[in-house]
């Protein structure tokens, strides 16, 4: 055949991944063509394996097999290219009209765009041609690469190629073009006016505007959530301040009390002991002048010449002088150790009763406190072990005779007999009550989100456990990192489980009682905490009455 009978245009002729004359053409179950190494590459990278052209999909099994006679068409365009390449170079204009094989191919594309792109750390570079550019648009792993730096679109506003207005768009390249692109390189691909693309950009803009200004007001709420929390920080920590001042100024208060009260009774002592010596010292002053008195006139007498008046003297001052004996009497010093010790005993049982009326009354707050953080708990059944019966509601759970056919589940535990709560709790204060009454055996308490649920597990803190547990029908025990016991004067029929995540505690109530069980302190929480529960075997039906979570309107210290 001459080469002039064909007429065909360059652009039937052409790959629509790399834009040149096809070499080993290759047909699709669609119809189109490509070449073999260039549709290869491509559905190799497309996880869909996808026609670029009408995006139907290739089956793997699918045989890739030369077109012979697109083959031998293109062979002999080669070949008359070669022939005239030399003397066609002023044949370069060829939009889409009908050619002979005596026109050249257009020169091959140069570099068209560059991809920029971040993986792990390493920065992708590279300048790709038209075949990479085709992957880039194609696969959907590399759609994420940023292209950037195309010779084809002119920063006035035309075409490079055809020094026309880019008047469309095409969507299957992502770039504006003229309408002679439209007719050549674009024409099987999805051509809108730059009108219309504009439009939809501009919509995806606003979308995407007013996700961005959601996202702002989302985080200036919760800057605002933060501001609020501080505050409510600061006051709760300016009423604690308040609540410890007058603690300790009522104990300082008492202290006083008690050290004045000995000190009055230190003084009074001793005022009535000097008191009573000087009353000792006076009467003894009397009586030495009195008798001073009677030594002066005995030694008068003594020297009187005068016998009459000396015989009738002497026999009333030779009578014994009216004097108080002093031998049996003394003023011993003052002993104040028993009267310190008699302060002391009172004083200690003053501050002692002030230090257990403050304890109450802290105690009542609290409690008060606890009240009102009261959450709405029920049994998650993807938790629980295959033999435990949930009820309807999910507010009560004992074992059953039997394990039931349950779908595997890595959250089941298994093969202990314990289940958790559907509510997850990462910040702040809560608490809940179980009702324990009829039961032999239970553990109640909080686990943390990645304890393990499968095999043989040791309920402790250092595992993710904060727990307690009615053990042989009488034994309570707090599951630290060894058991503790518990003093428990009766046995608790409802149990409160309370959480304060930022203090780390974790305590529990016998509710009926208002007592305090045990608590779990100086706890470092790092991930969410669910509530625990284990009714425990049913032990031949001595312990089959059920764990019950009780509701929140029953929530309710004595």
């Amino acid at each position: 055949m001459l080469a002039a009978n064909y007429l065909l245009t360059e652009e039937q002729l052409l790959c629509c991944i790399c834009l040149d004359v096809f070499t080993d053409p290759v047909t699709l179950p669609c119809g189109h063509n490509f070449c073999k190494s260039c549709i290869t590459q491509h559905l190799n990278f497309n996880y869909h394996r996808q026609c670029p052209m009408c995006k139907e999909r290739v089956d793997k099994k699918y045989r890739l097999g030369v077109n012979t006679f697109i083959s031998e068409m293109a062979v002999q365009f080669r070949q008359s290219v070669r022939k005239k390449g030399s003397s066609s170079s002023s044949s370069e204009q060829h939009d889409a009209k009908p050619l002979s094989y005596d026109v050249p191919i257009r020169p091959k594309r140069t570099a068209l765009m560059s991809c920029l792109l971040s993986v792990f750390g390493l920065t992708c570079l590279t300048v790709f041609f038209v075949t990479s550019l085709k992957l880039h648009q194609t696969v959907s792993s590399l759609k994420t690469h940023q292209l950037f730096g195309s010779v084809e679109q002119a920063a006035d506003g035309t075409c490079n190629e055809h020094h026309k207005p880019l008047e469309l768009y095409c969507r299957n390249e992502h770039m504006p073009i003229c309408r002679s692109c439209a007719d050549s390189s674009h024409r099987f691909h999805y051509i809108v006016s730059l009108e219309e693309e504009n439009e939809v950009k501009r919509t995806e803009l606003r979308k995407t505007a007013a996700q961005l200004q959601q996202m702002i007001q989302e985080r200036q709420l919760k800057i605002q959530e933060v501001i609020h929390s501080i505050k409510l920080s600061s006051e709760a920590a300016d009423r604690e301040t308040a609540g410890g001042v007058q603690v300790f100024t009522t104990l300082i208060q008492a202290l006083d009390r008690a050290r004045a009260e000995l000190n009055g009774m230190i003084e009074k002592k001793r005022k009535a002991t000097e008191k009573k010596a000087r009353g000792f010292i006076r009467e003894l002053e009397q009586e030495i002048s009195g008798l001073r008195r009677r030594h002066a006139e005995l030694d008068q007498l003594s020297h009187s010449e005068d016998h009459l008046h000396f015989l009738r003297s002497f026999s009333t001052l030779k009578a014994a002088p009216p004097a108080k004996d002093w031998t049996e009497i003394s003023i011993c010093p003052a002993v104040y150790g028993g009267l310190m010790r008699t302060a002391m005993v009172r004083a200690v049982n003053q501050l002692t009763e002030t230090v257990k009326n403050e304890i109450q009354r802290l105690q009542d707050a609290e409690l008060e406190s606890v009240q009102q953080n009261v959450v709405d708990v029920t049994l998650d059944p993807d938790s629980a072990h295959p033999a435990l019966v949930l009820s309807d509601d999910g507010k009560q759970v004992h074992c059953g005779d039997g394990w039931k056919k349950l779908p595997e589940n890595s959250q089941r535990f298994e093969p202990a007999l314990h289940v958790l709560g559907k509510q997850s709790f990462s910040c702040g204060r809560f608490h809940y009550d179980v009702q324990v009454k009829g039961k032999t055996g239970w553990t109640l308490g909080v686990a943390k989100q990645s304890v393990s649920r499968k095999g043989e597990m040791t309920l402790s803190p250092e595992s993710g456990y904060w727990t307690i547990c009615l053990r042989n029908r009488g034994g309570y025990f707090a599951l630290a990192s060894y058991p503790v016991p518990l003093s428990v004067n009766h046995h608790p029929e409802k149990v409160r489980v309370f959480v304060d995540y930022e203090e780390g505690l974790v305590s529990f109530y016998d509710v009926d009682a208002a007592a305090l069980l045990y608590s779990f302190s100086g706890c470092s929480f790092t991930e969410k905490l669910f509530p625990f529960f284990s009714p425990g075997a049913s032990d031949g039906g001595r312990n089959s009455a059920p764990l019950v979570i009780s509701p929140v309107s029953q929530h309710r210290l004595n």
